[in-house]
């Protein structure tokens, strides 16, 4: 469709039954997998819809990459025990040590 000008290009893809219109006002998009997390801040996302099924075409502004850390209850349970706080403080001193135990420990004891 080279050389083709945009309002050619929309006339026929009318034509052909696809519709695209943007977003507004979106402010990130986060994709999660089992160990990280993408956030695409302040994207340009297109709705194209086309024979009934609506696909999303997504352009981040920025991106970010974050790691999950997963903590299992018993190095909850465990951090709370040891440094006698209670469990929210204790699975947010372990996700900050990325699940290492004794650093979690250190650090809410050493205050």
């Amino acid at each position: 469709m080279m050389g083709m000008n945009p309002r050619q290009m929309k006339k026929l893809m009318r034509q052909m039954g696809i519709k695209m219109e943007e977003l507004e006002g979106v402010e990130e998009v986060i994709i999660r997998m089992e160990n990280k997390e993408i956030v695409l801040k302040e994207p340009i996302i297109t709705v194209i819809t086309a024979q009934g099924e609506k696909s999303y075409q997504i352009v981040p502004g920025s991106e970010e990459v974050r790691a999950i850390v997963k903590v299992s209850e018993e190095d909850i349970k465990l951090v709370m025990e040891q440094a006698g706080v209670d469990y929210e403080t204790a699975k947010k001193a372990l996700e900050e040590a990325n699940g290492d135990l004794a650093e979690a420990i250190l650090k809410l004891t050493e205050s």
